[in-house]
């Protein structure tokens, strides 16, 4: 399929997703967010593809929503476009690679909330994030569910209450990001670590993605009694039976898949 808003590149293991209008500072209108669905349930269906990478084109990452289609939107505009986004956020959990955010510039507003919700980031030194809807009346609900859930009650709260930015190192300090590097090493960090995971079975990166989101909400002993049996099956998996006999055996593995 050919994108308007955003382009897909898969390199190996690797698939890239772009945020593309840079003219709009990578605002995810309507059009984006359905694009950006169709890309990522695609990518779940590529056996070869491990991890996904997703950033932004131009100056900055991502500001959010287009407040030129929000402006003057009756309800029925509101709901459609917010269960839509709904629906391409929690796929980013719900695909079977991981994804790695790669963010620079700034990431505001819904675009904070598309780094909360990848598995994994890493920001450039002079990467910022807010979630400012406060300031013109359109309170970050939604951006506020994944990232409540990342930094803590606190600083979500500070966040979403005040408006205000937070550079890379205090994104770093309360969770919102794994890692700060200079502008420059941006782009190898993020294939560095997309590289390190790409080595391990898809179907294994698969099974612990799915446990992981499955069982973090839980109670701790719901959570061990998915856990035991998650684990008990990964077990007798032809992918975990050469994992074990390749470890044994002091070679790499070679993954049935």
């Amino acid at each position: 399929m050919k994108y308007k808003d955003i382009q897909v590149q898969v390199d190996g293991h690797i698939a890239t997703l772009l945020l593309d209008r840079p003219e709009k500072r990578n605002a995810l209108s309507l059009n984006t967010l359905e694009e950006m669905i169709h890309a990522l349930e695609d990518l779940a269906t590529h056996q070869e593809v491990r991890v996904a990478v997703l950033r932004g084109n131009g100056p900055m990452f991502s500001a959010g929503h287009d407040l030129h289609e929000l402006a003057d939107g009756d309800l029925k505009v509101y709901r459609k476009i917010f269960a839509t986004c709904m629906k391409m956020m929690l796929l980013l959990s719900e695909i079977p690679q991981p994804v790695i955010a790669a963010v620079h510039g700034i990431a505001t507003a819904a675009g904070c909330q598309l780094v909360a919700a990848c598995d994994l980031a890493i920001a450039a030194e002079d990467a910022r994030f807010a979630t400012p809807g406060v300031k013109i009346g359109f309170f970050c609900t939604t951006p506020m569910v994944p990232l409540s859930r990342v930094v803590g009650r606190k600083k979500a709260l500070e966040m979403l209450f005040t408006g205000e930015f937070i550079s890379a190192q205090e994104a770093l300090q309360f969770g919102l990001v794994n890692k700060v590097v200079p502008p420059a090493e941006l782009d190898d960090a993020v294939r560095k670590l997309a590289d390190h995971i790409c080595q391990f079975s898809r179907t294994v990166l698969g099974v612990g993605k799915e446990a992981f989101y499955q069982q973090i909400e839980m109670s701790e002993r719901l959570a061990y009694a998915y856990a035991s049996e998650v684990i008990s099956v990964n077990g007798v998996m032809p992918v975990a039976r050469e994992g074990m006999a390749a470890f044994l055996q002091k070679r790499d593995p070679v993954w049935p898949e």
